[in-house]
């Protein structure tokens, strides 16, 4: 049930509706003045508001409330109530963001239908907000995993282009987080709040292509049965990624570079050209310079998709991030789903570093993901690992493993790692890549006060990285500075 706060200077009318509400279960706020309900706003904090235009009989007070109410956040719906007749007033208090107006004398039916309304357009715009935010927690830059030299050049190049409109071209092997790196594009610009829209191109055939990219009118060729809007269309004002643009078609090729050089698509079967605002970002795992010199790909479009470039460097170049990964993919794929805390042996680690990974990033997740089935105790050994990885570790495989190794707790990837990726924040020596005897992590004390250490430490690393600026380290881990401020009071040392 909502919090409504109901504002009338009629006390006849503010009982009945109060009765009214109340008896469907709402938290009823009554206020028979302006100054009251405008200082109530700011206590209550409603999720719906109720307000009659004309209060005290002489002015519209409503839009007062109605502007002060929409300057909250989150602002709440606004129902406004006029007896006057007065349409182009409540027209106006529309136009200034009220969700809707009843004439009095109304019935208490159209007043549930309306109220009804207003909560669920309510629920919805607060839904909508949640997976917003939930879609900028994936895609920010801190679920980009790396701690290399060459990764670091990529996050650093991954910032400063992000809230620009130039058009990206990613490069990178199959399986090296391409689409990873465009969704981070996205949904850090301004951007964000507008579609974001991939399409591989080599998945549909030439025809299908061109109707999926551009739209097509109806009757334009068989099949086409009604009007359809475009992908181009359907990303205005937002992002359009595609995805392994070396197998486009030439055809094509000349109708996105005009859609790059004027801003503008003509749907199949259609001679009225559409105004786009799209920024597209492309990928592709092949040479686009080969394909230029075979005549496979306009050197003119490349000149137009390439006006910045970022390279993904496969996994076999950045081998020391495999640890990072895995930790990753333990803590918050399998972990997340399972329950169980997984530990790796040393030699399985060797042995992941030691393999090229063909297949990077993915085939890791993949090897990662069916250890964890195979394993036994929940200790990943080199026996779990596909025969292929396994290697000349496969001849050697462990009977009774001696040794673990220490996956990192905290997260360490992103720009937001800088600093403290490698742990080595607060003049801490790293542990990365030193094997631990079972002996070296026995406990020693309450696991509570274990857990409390490790967080300590960790929001201690994030306080020296924004050189002890708690808001920033709260934004930069993800919650509330209230909560930063009780968690750093729960990690103190016990009088």
């Amino acid at each position: 049930m909502a919090r409504v706060l109901l504002v009338d200077d009629e006390i006849t009318m503010v009982q009945m509706v109060t009765e009214l509400l109340r008896a469907e279960g709402h938290e009823v706020f009554p206020c028979n003045s302006a100054q009251r309900a405008l200082e109530s706003l700011e206590t209550v904090v409603p999720e719906l508001v109720i307000t009659d235009l004309y209060l005290d009989k002489s002015k519209a007070h409503g839009l007062e409330i109605l502007q002060k109410a929409r300057s909250l956040n989150p602002p709440p719906v606004v129902i406004v109530i006029t007896g006057f007749g007065s349409i182009e007033t409540a027209v106006e208090a529309m136009k200034r963001g009220a969700f809707d107006y009843l004439e009095k004398p109304f019935k208490i039916d159209e007043l549930k239908l309306c109220l009804q309304r207003a909560l669920s357009y309510n629920d919805a715009v607060s839904e909508n907000v949640y997976l917003r935010k939930q879609l900028r927690t994936k895609y920010q830059f801190s679920q980009l995993i790396g701690t290399s030299p060459r990764m670091h050049d990529v996050f650093k190049l991954i910032e400063r282009v992000a809230d620009t409109d130039s058009t990206v071209l990613i490069l990178g092997e199959s399986g090296t987080g391409k689409e990873l790196v465009a969704r981070a594009l996205h949904f850090n610009s301004r951007r964000q709040f507008a579609p974001f829209i991939p399409i591989n191109c080599s998945a549909l055939p030439e025809n299908l292509l061109e109707s999926e990219l551009f739209g097509h009118r109806k009757g334009s060729f068989t099949g086409a049965l009604n009007d359809k809007k475009g992908l181009f269309q359907e990303a205005d004002g937002g992002t359009i990624f595609l995805d392994e643009i070396g197998t486009m078609p030439m055809m094509l090729q000349s109708r996105l570079l005009r859609v790059l050089q004027e801003k503008e698509i003509r749907r199949v079967g259609d001679n009225i050209p559409f105004t786009v605002n799209v920024r597209v970002l492309a990928a592709t795992n092949e040479n686009l310079e080969e394909r230029i010199k075979d005549g496979t790909f306009r050197e003119d479009l490349f000149y137009r998709l390439n006006v910045i470039e970022i390279s993904l460097p496969s996994l076999g170049e950045r081998k020391d991030d495999i640890p990072l990964l895995v930790s990753h993919f333990l803590r918050d794929k399998v972990h997340a789903r399972s329950g169980r805390e997984f530990q790796v042996t040393q030699g399985a680690m060797e042995a992941m570093q030691d393999y090229d990974w063909p297949g990077n990033v993915r085939e890791l997740q993949n090897a990662i993901e069916r250890a964890c089935v195979l394993c036994d105790d929940a200790l990943i050994t080199v026996k779990d690992l596909p025969p292929v990885i396994r290697g000349k570790k496969g001849l050697e495989i462990e009977s009774t493993p001696s040794a673990l190794y220490p996956l990192q707790i905290g997260r360490t990837s992103g720009p937001a790692a800088k600093g403290y990726a490698s742990g080595e924040a607060n003049g801490q020596p790293s542990t990365a890549g030193v094997p631990l005897n079972r002996d070296a992590v026995r406990p020693v004390g309450s696991l509570k006060n274990f857990m409390r250490d490790q967080e300590g430490t960790y929001l201690h690393r994030a306080l020296a990285h924004t050189s002890g600026d708690k808001e920033k380290a709260a934004e930069m881990l993800g919650i509330s500075l209230a909560t930063l401020y009780r968690k750093l009071a729960e990690t103190e040392e016990p009088v």
